[in-house]
């Protein structure tokens, strides 16, 4: 496809507004944690009348915002405006992220649903939904689903709930989690340690965080000084924060980011950084610290391998990519979730 082909979204400035999402409904599916209505806005390419077929094409995987990925997401977040793209964050953290990680039915895919259906569903619009399953260092497809209904997603993600999930027998005292360099700078992106994991990790366990490259806390100067400002102090104090604080009610994927990067104090967080970040910064957010290199002494990553491990007698559970995997208890997935 010849690059002038491709069309950029850029969400703040490319959208056209369609309607809304009430407050009404939002506020039923959150049984009332949030009550704001959201704007349905799409790329305005969309709504021009060029196309006879939009083929929307994605894979279906656990997802920490929605529960699992694609289908209406694509249109209402992919190429959507910034209040659905902020305002679904904020949904999902403040229902809870235990309750949406890896579900098919959660409030935020109601509200895209809505949303998408009611003023979107006229568009010619076919979703081609893969599941692929990852064996060892290769992926291979499972599943391959085609349609325009809802019915189409849940067939796809019932098959992903089966092939795209680590569930484990017991819970996870300790794990220790590697982050990239040449992926991980940031606890924006780092923090998928924290969420990926949390349905497994056992109350009062530990989780151990290697950040050879750590080097901030947002992927931009604006939400960075927001995380340093706030930290990660847990979903009441984030909610109030809000509730008080316009740059925070101006900035709801940031707030958002603040409730998923926190352990709600269940498990203790040690972030291991190399030198291009402070202990005593790592500190302020609301983090335990330690410094990589006394950590790969003890947690070498070159040395363990994926899945339980004995480090100096005790048991460690090790995760090489937290993008790459959700864990969970088996009790909390069973076949008929």
């Amino acid at each position: 496809i010849p690059l002038e082909r491709y069309l950029p979204h850029h969400w703040r400035e490319d959208v056209r507004e369609v309607g809304e999402v009430s407050s009404e409904f939002i506020s039923k599916v959150s049984e009332g944690r949030v009550d704001y209505a959201m704007k349905v806005a799409v790329n305005k390419a969309l709504l021009e009348g060029k196309y006879d077929l939009m083929l929307s094409i994605g894979q279906i995987v656990p997802h920490e915002v929605i529960g699992m990925a694609n289908y209406t997401k694509n249109i209402l977040i992919g190429v959507g405006g910034g209040d659905s793209i902020h305002k679904s964050h904020y949904l999902g953290a403040a229902f809870g992220m235990e309750r949406i990680m890896g579900r098919v039915n959660t409030p935020v895919r109601a509200a895209l649903n809505e949303g998408f259906h009611k003023y979107l569903g006229h568009l010619p619009m076919c979703f081609l939904l893969t599941v692929m399953e990852k064996q060892g260092e290769d992926l291979f497809m499972r599943g391959f689903y085609a349609g325009d209904d809802d019915q189409t997603f849940e067939k796809a993600c019932k098959l992903s709930q089966q092939v795209n999930f680590d569930l484990l027998p017991k819970p996870i005292k300790k794990a220790v989690v590697y982050l990239d360099p040449r992926e991980f700078k940031t606890t924006w992106l780092g923090n998928k340690a924290i969420y990926r994991l949390r349905m497994a990790m056992a109350d009062e366990g530990e989780l151990i965080i290697l950040a050879p490259e750590l080097k901030g806390f947002g992927e931009d100067p604006a939400i960075d000084q927001l995380i340093r400002k706030y930290g990660y102090r847990g979903t009441p104090y984030i909610l109030k924060a809000v509730s008080e604080n316009k740059e925070l009610q101006d900035n709801l994927s940031a707030a958002a980011h603040l409730i998923h990067g926190s352990s709600e104090g269940r498990f203790k967080v040690t972030y291991c950084p190399g030198k291009d970040l402070s202990l005593e910064e790592i500190k302020a957010v609301g983090f335990e610290v330690l410094k990589y290199d006394e950590a790969s002494k003890i947690y070498n990553p070159e040395l363990l391998k994926d899945g339980w491990n004995q480090v100096q007698g005790e048991e460690i559970f090790y995760v090489s990519n937290p993008a790459l995997g959700l864990w969970a208890l088996q009790e909390q997935f069973p076949a008929s979730s």
